[in-house]
């Protein structure tokens, strides 16, 4: 089995891994790198710290590789590795502790709600970026990850209103900004 081809299947990259070629090791970031950077860069503010969460994660995945038996997808199993980097990295950085409680606050909620729904991808991207960690955190795990507010607040240690108050606050901010830029709404 040669490393040098790029048409190597997963099992082959991953068997390769296991036995600790470094080849195989960079053919597996080549090949996945990109959507698992895309992940990496929903839950940070800047590009260097989703690079250095990206980094962190690989290293993960290459440590826990021989944990996996090749049991459902390896690209789903990668991604919960780099989503739970991700998570590790913002409880370090603790900045996420601007927690509020739903019981606490009353929204002004409007009428267009699938406003959201209608953004192309990237402009939903950038628009995530300036939310505050804690805020965008959730709102990831609940839109894009599909967590329930259970299984959030486990993951975080908040409560549920909590993340139910964060997934709130971040959709009113992100309402704002759609509404101060006329992103894919008319009145």
């Amino acid at each position: 089995m040669s490393i040098e081809k790029k048409d190597m299947s997963n099992e082959e990259i991953i068997a390769a891994c296991k036995k600790g070629d470094a080849r195989a090791q960079k053919l597996l970031f080549n090949k996945f790198g990109p959507k698992l950077y895309a992940v990496c860069n929903r839950y940070s503010r800047s590009e260097e710290a989703a690079q250095d969460m990206l980094q962190d994660g690989f290293v993960k995945i290459f440590e826990k590789l021989v944990s996996y038996k090749g049991e459902g997808s390896f690209e789903g199993w990668m991604r919960r590795i780099m989503v739970n980097t991700c998570l590790d990295e913002i409880r370090r950085s603790k900045k996420h502790l601007n927690n509020v409680d739903i019981d606490d606050y009353s929204y002004s909620l409007s009428n267009y709600e699938t406003v959201l729904d209608e953004l192309a991808a990237q402009d939903l991207l950038k628009i995530l970026q300036v939310l505050p960690v804690g805020y965008r955190t959730v709102f990831n795990l609940y839109v894009i990850e599909g967590y329930s507010h259970k299984e959030i607040a486990e993951e975080l240690e908040i409560t549920v209103s909590t993340s139910k108050s964060q997934f709130s606050r971040a959709k009113a901010i992100l309402r704002g900004i759609i509404d101060k830029q006329k992103i894919g709404y008319e009145s």
